[in-house]
């Protein structure tokens, strides 16, 4: 009997916590594809080998305009960001047996219409595939882009990180740690706590759970103050760092995690302190800075290969776990870059 293409549907838009129960698996009709349909012309099949889970995912799942992405189409695949072999193509830039990553579906293969927008063909296969899924994709770039180009840093400062062991947290700690900064994390566990500090060198890191007043915690983290602020949670760590910046200190917003599943988000209560700081606050969507997308890509493979980038994932295996390997990014249940394993196979170096 063929095998079909199996695929994360939405069964609901979603308000509120999502829950596993919010997705489910499917196979669609017929046989799993093995070319491109006759026809169509510029696009290219991918076998899905990794599916990354991402934060920004949860605006998706809702039916308002509240993220800077559509919503997820109810009984189709879920798309997001993944690693892929190219099986088959119509697009004179991808040829069968490329290696790719960008957008994809959340199924075992996808036929993408407009490659040359939505994919990069992978330029360092002899580096673990996964890693594109994060430190070398999408993660990894909003990271260096948003420390490096928002933060604009200089060599002694005091940068703060929140949700730090995530999979952008720990690479902006890092690349701050590379400028000469001094460099502070907080995560939601102790285990995730020691993680920073002994793996990927933080000189300090809290369990924000077990601080009753955040604002001290900070305080005794960062007596002098906080230059730099990378902004993962909002809510009341968002109002804590605000009493606690420097003058003329920087903070790039790159999520709010905290406040994705509230119907009504917490309130901000220090926010003249914007004001009485002279602070520069500064969101960013990664895909704007894609045009430097290769010069960060050999930067960091360069940083892997000698060494001195560190790199934790959390890995579910199997498609039929990608609904709970997301759901968990919101209880805080994953350590490190959450992947999804669609396919093993031998990649020929």
């Amino acid at each position: 009997m063929a095998a079909t293409n199996k695929k994360i549907v939405l069964r609901n838009h979603v308000t509120g916590f999502p829950k596993e129960s919010d997705m489910e698996l499917v196979a669609a009709t017929g046989a799993a594809p093995s070319r491109v349909p006759e026809g169509t012309d510029g696009a290219v099949l991918v076998k899905n080998l990794y599916l990354s889970c991402d934060p920004y995912m949860r605006g998706r799942m809702s039916s308002h305009d509240g993220s800077y992405v559509d919503a997820f189409v109810v009984g189709e695949a879920i798309t997001g960001y993944g690693v892929g072999k190219v099986v088959d193509s119509s697009h004179p830039g991808f040829k069968a047996g490329d290696l790719v990553w960008g957008m994809t579906g959340w199924e075992e293969y996808s036929l993408i219409k407009d490659p040359s927008r939505a994919l990069f063909a992978i330029r360092h296969p002899d580096l673990p595939l996964s890693y594109y899924t994060g430190l070398l994709g999408m993660a990894g770039f909003t990271a260096y882009v948003g420390f490096h180009e928002i933060c604009a840093p200089r060599e002694g400062e005091r940068v703060y990180v929140s949700a730090a062991s995530g999979a952008v947290g720990q690479l902006v700690g890092q690349f701050a740690k590379l400028m000469g900064c001094y460099v502070v994390g907080s995560a939601g566990s102790d285990d995730k706590v020691r993680l920073l500090r002994e793996k990927f060198g933080f000189d300090d890191a809290f369990n924000y759970k077990k601080e009753s007043d955040l604002s001290a915690a900070l305080k005794r983290c960062f007596p002098e103050g906080i230059d730099i602020y990378f902004e993962n949670v909002g809510g009341a760590m968002l109002d804590a760092v605000l009493l606690n910046m420097r003058v003329r200190g920087r903070v790039a917003a790159c999520g709010m995690i905290s406040q994705y599943n509230l119907e009504h988000p917490d309130p901000v209560h220090n926010l003249t302190a914007i004001v009485t700081k002279r602070l520069r606050i500064e969101g960013f969507i990664v895909s704007d800075h894609y045009a430097r997308y290769r010069e960060y890509e050999e930067k960091a493979a360069r940083y892997v290969k000698e060494g001195k980038i560190a790199y934790v994932e959390d890995v579910a295996e199997g498609l039929e776990n990608a609904p709970a390997a997301l759901i968990g990014l919101f209880s805080g249940r994953n350590v490190g870059k959450q992947v999804v394993v669609v396919a093993r196979e031998q990649i020929s170096k």
